[in-house]
């Protein structure tokens, strides 16, 4: 028998396999099947069928395998973004270095997001869980309408009367960024001049295979020195320090960099509160904080860090954010002194550094 869906029930978020791993369709469908919200319009098994089935029935989400024999999964996302620049993709990646590799090199082509497959030495059992441990928040933080209302919105932060930003002149630009980060740095990174005067460090949520290989392709893109941090180095003006995948960033008292393995903050290692909170304490309010697309609310309680200590936040606006979670709950704790448009971040910044320095003092009022 057929059965007719209710037209009043919520549209299901449908979603197309693409993978040549028999074993993996079957894990992603066990994962997804169970989802009330979910619904697997097609499994294909090659890049080519892939396409034919991404044509034919217009998926919401794609999942789909890197290493593919015929068409790889980077030619199928090539081919996806000529058509359609908005449809999410997320990638299912091994973690070895060449997946990362291929991986850093999706991410930056327009994937949405990765996620890493389950090792072939883990049971079945073992595999399902780990997806729908890191599968499924990544697909509902996504399409927020579909979640648990406990799960999409987080709740709501106090607003507290802090100080204006007191627009000192920085002495550093500290980054956060998640879901979407390495599109969106590698956008505003290389907008931004040899001659910075600042240091720039960064947290991008990523393990630890990855990080290094993100800052060696950024730094081949950007004017800037971009390279992975290593403990004991101090920031260097028209330097870029990427935090080391599973450690967390801090800045220490005598200007130095620190890697711990800390707890996780936020579910996160490395964790932007952790790196904001830090700098916060070293800088004062001679800091200028940038929280980017991302899932989650890490990098909140650093803004509120950084703007009690009199310093300035700007946040991604909604529009050009992959998931405005990270950004959002800045600007809707009231955090945010600005909220910008990817493509217009990279410009405030060098306005930013340039008016403190010329007219220190000046305040710098929140955004609506």
């Amino acid at each position: 028998m057929t059965q007719t869906s209710d037209p009043a029930s919520p549209r299901k978020v449908r979603i197309l396999l693409v993978d040549d791993s028999a074993v993996m369709r079957s894990l992603l469908r066990m994962v997804l099947e169970p989802q009330p919200s979910i619904e697997i319009v097609a499994a294909a098994s090659s890049g080519e069928a892939g396409l034919a089935a991404f044509e034919s029935l217009h998926p919401d989400l794609v999942l789909l395998d890197i290493e593919m024999p015929g068409i790889n999964g980077l030619e199928v996302l090539s081919t996806i973004r000529r058509s359609d620049r908005r449809v999410p993709v997320i990638m299912c990646s091994t973690l070895t270095s060449r997946g990362a590799r291929i991986t850093i090199e999706a991410l930056t082509r327009g994937a949405t997001d990765y996620v890493a497959k389950p090792g072939a030495q883990n049971g079945i059992r073992e595999g399902v869980e780990t997806l729908t441990r890191e599968l499924l928040p990544k697909i509902l933080a996504l399409f927020p309408s579909k979640a648990r209302p406990s799960a999409a919105i987080p709740s709501p932060e106090p607003r507290l009367t802090l100080p204006p930003a007191v627009s000192l002149p920085p002495k550093m630009v500290v980054i956060g960024t998640s879901t979407g980060g390495p599109a969106a740095l590698e956008l505003l990174l290389p907008k931004i001049p040899a001659s910075f005067p600042l240091p720039i460090l960064i947290v991008q949520h990523m393990p630890r295979l990855f990080t290094g290989l993100l800052a060696e392709r950024l730094n081949n893109l950007c004017p800037l020195h971009v390279r992975e941090a290593a403990p004991d180095n101090r920031p260097e003006p028209g330097v870029v320090d990427i935090a080391r995948g599973d450690w967390h960033l801090e800045l220490t008292r005598d200007m130095r960099l620190r890697l711990n393995q800390n707890p996780h903050e936020n579910f996160c290692r490395p964790s932007v509160d952790v790196l904001f909170r830090t700098a916060a304490q070293v800088c004062a309010g001679r800091l200028l904080g940038v929280v980017l697309t991302g899932m989650g609310s890490d990098g909140l309680a650093g803004s509120r860090a950084i703007r009690s200590a009199g310093g300035c936040v700007f946040a991604q606006d909604g529009a050009t954010s992959v998931v405005w979670g990270m950004p959002g709950a800045v600007a809707n704790a009231g955090l945010a002194n600005k909220i910008l448009p990817l493509d217009a971040i990279p410009a405030e910044i060098l306005r930013h550094v340039a008016a403190t320095a010329a007219h220190p003092h000046r305040t710098e009022a929140v955004a609506p």
